[in-house]
């Protein structure tokens, strides 16, 4: 994992024991990278909450309480589905934060729609309304979930900056 570096994980641990909050993370394309790279610091257990990785839709349906029709609708990789898993990982949590990530890290299983590299993203504060954000990451399998995992760390540390910082 040393293509994300520590200094994101370090972020992210950082903006979170600022607030007192907790993270959970709901995996499909990167297998449960996220939650192992955000466990790789000491004392992660006070801020790192729980992890869910979805990798089937079924899983997805079945732990996170994704609604089928969802899925069937805008696919797997979509707006809608990270969303989903962000606001089930949530609700199926004591964390204040979510992140979920949905994917095409291939090599194989792009379309003209998704080609490989396109990552929907779905993040979740607590008492806040959901948002999600879409990339298309180059590179390999191994680049494209590095880079699935340094945005989604970056994007914990900004949502969780205490009051007055700015990023």
């Amino acid at each position: 994992m040393g293509l994300v570096p520590e200094s994101l994980v370090q972020a992210a641990a950082d903006a979170l024991r600022a607030r007192g909050w907790r993270v959970t993370t709901a995996e499909s394309c990167t297998g449960g990278m996220i939650a192992a790279r955000l466990t790789d610091l000491a004392g992660s257990s006070d801020w790192f909450e729980r992890g869910f990785v979805t990798y089937s839709n079924d899983a997805k349906v079945e732990l996170l309480g994704v609604p089928a029709e969802t899925i069937a609708q805008h696919g797997a990789v979509s707006e809608a589905t990270a969303l989903a898993m962000a606001r089930g990982a949530l609700d199926r949590s004591l964390a204040q934060v979510a992140v979920a990530v949905t994917g095409i890290a291939g090599p194989g299983g792009g379309s003209a729609e998704k080609p490989v590299g396109t990552v929907w993203f779905g993040f979740v504060v607590r008492g806040q309304q959901p948002f999600a954000a879409l990339r298309q990451f180059d590179g390999d399998r191994a680049a494209i979930r590095a880079a699935t995992v340094a945005h989604a760390l970056e994007r914990i540390a900004e949502l969780t900056e205490p009051p007055g910082v700015l990023v």
